[in-house]
């Protein structure tokens, strides 16, 4: 441990505990405050308010935080990943699902039950982002990326539900952003039980859990039943991110920084980490409600806590990133299957292409009945049908190229457009134009998600432009800034007001603003971008083989990363700017591609860019019929199309 090391974490503490006797002190003063302890019977209301509301929210905010930490430390020591957290592998995107879930559909059963449903989010998110890892020993960029899919699908999800049920909007939204006030120390009490329980189970498992840190073998002959272990730290860890959404709601990245603030005191030694890192998660949420409290006070604004510790967590990852190992898999590609007959694909790719155009414009409902419109029906239903189909295809063509570019240029197979944080920054543009612009209308709110987008991505080309920094890496620098974009919309959404509907709008995606002209502008680009790309094929077919390989062949590595960097956020900057962040599609075209034949650099991203037009175009077909006369949001439906295929890769075992 460094000398005085302490120092600051006192200074901390102090400053946190000085924030939380001003605000509470606004409503008594702290003379007085031994008097609700002695006789409650007879209170005021600013004692009720301060004896029922001010302490157990700061009691909350200890023991959540407290939780969060410990549950971050367990990650980061099985997985031997410094950037592992119930955030970054979907965790608790998992359990924010199921409560959402539950309230709309299954109110009367989560009376009393939301800690079980909770639970049962996050341990369904875990298991699928456990299994997709799982064939690459738990490297640590594929947990985190395999975390971002699941997060995102489970985000994806939430808020189109939440967005379908607009009674619950506000209370869903506020929740979401995971806020601790409270009304009485019932939740004090329950988490305060439950993390005394898993830090018991936690230290009876330090010993075997520190012994894997000598690698499989190693553990194995000291007598560690390493599946068992395994499986058991990961059920507290779980179950530790569960406890707290289930009680104040989503708190992000806590978990990732406890026990980054703790190694950097100095404290190196695991078991340490692990001590240490709840105390840490404590002092940090207990300091960020604080100052929450303190805005509220004097700004009038209020802000989830949970949104605001969001922040925290692309900031942190940035500066993770150089401590993350990288294992040399990922210099070498495992995405080119066997070749197969193209003879059998390409007449199927177009038939199913023809198919979906067909059914688009010439199938509807009434309500109550599938149809088939005749001639004339078609005909006039068409300029409201056809600009809509083209922009959702064009969208879905240019998420797949850039799945199917990335996925190449990284060797990671889970790459998509998602991940490298260009939709986020455009919907951080988006909400920057309503916040600042309210009355701009379309054509700013267009140019403020531009804007976001073009910043992400010189962000990006700035990391990209390393020349030592791996490609995996180059993913993780677009978690951090895509994560970092995503807590700002999550604290803009949870204020409550116009804005948060405009924003889960937007994040749900919708072809139905598509007018013919902004269709055939987003078809052009497309065509354009289609075409750029096929001029790189010799890049695309030389970076798979590794950094190594591809130098000796030619190719400068930094160059070529800038270039294609550039083309993926240009492509899934404009699918953006029409129908929104998307999910999935980036991610299941190119593999569909590749499994249909499509091996060759040059024949998989036209391949892919086909798929993804047709997956997207019948996404749209489904969210404008599914539910008429209701619209489902388009990203919700993709990702019900994306969902089964990821879910079918892990049952067969081919992460």
């Amino acid at each position: 441990m460094k000398r005085f090391a302490w120092i600051f974490p006192a200074i901390v503490a102090l400053f946190a505990v000085a924030l939380f006797v001003h605000e509470a002190s606004l409503r008594l003063p702290l003379a007085l405050w031994g008097k609700m302890f002695l006789s409650s019977a007879s209170l005021s209301m600013d004692e009720i308010i301060l004896f029922y509301g001010i302490f157990p929210r700061a009691g909350v905010a200890l023991v959540a935080g407290a939780a969060l930490g410990l549950s971050g430390a367990l990650l980061q020591q099985l997985l031997r990943n410094p950037i592992a957290d119930p955030s970054t592998l979907g965790i608790s995107a998992g359990a924010q699902l199921a409560i959402v879930v539950a309230t709309l559909f299954f109110p009367e059963f989560l009376d009393g039950q939301r800690t079980f449903v909770a639970l049962f989010g996050a341990g369904t998110a875990a298991a699928i982002v456990f299994a997709l890892a799982a064939r690459r020993a738990f490297e640590p960029v594929t947990m985190v990326v395999s975390g971002l899919l699941v997060g995102v699908t489970a985000a994806a999800l939430s808020a189109a539900l939440t967005l379908a049920q607009g009674e619950y909007l506000m209370s869903l939204v506020t929740w979401n952003g995971g806020s601790l006030s409270q009304q009485d120390w019932s939740v004090f009490q329950s988490l305060s039980i439950e993390f005394v329980i898993a830090a018991v189970l936690s230290a009876l498992l330090l010993r075997p859990l520190l012994l894997l840190g000598l690698g499989d073998a190693g553990a194995r002959s000291l007598g560690v039943n390493l599946v068992g272990i395994r499986f058991a730290v990961a059920t507290v860890a779980t179950a530790l991110a569960g406890f707290v959404a289930a009680g104040v709601g989503l708190v992000s990245f806590v978990g990732l920084a406890a026990p980054a603030l703790v190694r950097g005191m100095g404290i190196r030694r695991p078991a340490m980490v692990v001590a240490v890192s709840p105390v840490a998660g404590a002092l940090l949420l207990f300091l960020c409600d604080g100052l929450v409290q303190f805005l509220a006070s004097s700004a009038g604004e209020t802000f989830p806590t949970g949104a605001v510790t969001a922040l925290i967590g692309g900031p942190l990852l940035l500066w993770l990133l150089p401590r993350v190992r990288t294992a040399d898999l990922h210099e070498k590609s495992a995405l080119i299957p066997k070749p197969r007959v193209l003879r059998q694909s390409l007449p199927f790719l177009l038939l199913a292409g023809l198919t979906i155009v067909v059914l688009a414009l010439a199938v509807a409902r009434d309500g109550t009945s599938w149809m088939v419109l005749d001639l004339t029906q078609i005909r006039d239903l068409a300029s409201l049908r056809w600009p809509r189909l083209l922009a959702a295809s064009a969208a879905g063509g240019l998420l797949a190229l850039t799945g199917a570019i990335l996925q190449r240029m990284t060797g990671n197979a889970m790459a998509s457009p998602e991940v490298i944080g260009v939709s986020g920054g455009a919907g951080l543009g988006f909400a920057t134009a309503l916040t600042f612009w309210p009355t701009g209308g379309a054509l700013t709110q267009l140019g403020g998600a531009g804007a976001g987008a073009l910043l992400v991505m010189v962000l990006m080309l700035a990391f990209a432009s390393r020349r030592h920094l791996p490609a995996d890496k180059l993913l993780l620098a677009g978690i951090a800034i895509g994560s970092l974009s995503s807590s700002v919309l999550a604290a803009l959404m949870a204020i409550g007001d116009q804005r948060s509907w405009q924003i889960l709008a937007w994040l749900g995606g919708s072809a139905s603003t598509a007018t013919a002209g902004t269709a055939m502008l987003l078809g052009g680009i497309a065509l354009v971008g289609l075409v750029v790309s096929l001029f790189f094929t010799r890049w695309l077919t030389v970076l798979p083989l590794g950094a190594p390989v591809a130098r000796s062949l030619g190719v400068s590595v930094p160059i070529s990363r800038v270039v294609l960097l550039l083309i993926c956020g240009m492509a899934t900057g404009a699918a953006s700017l029409l129908v929104g962040p998307l999910s999935f599609v980036g991610l299941i075209a190119p593999h569909i591609a590749l499994r249909a034949g499509f091996v060759r650099a040059g024949d998989h991203m036209a391949a892919s860019f086909v798929l993804g037009a047709i997956v997207m175009a019948f996404a749209d077909f489904g969210a404008r019929t599914a539910t008429f006369p209701y619209e489902l949001p388009l990203g919700l439906f993709a990702a019900l199309v994306g969902a089964p295929y990821l879910i079918w890769l892990v049952a067969r075992g081919e992460r």
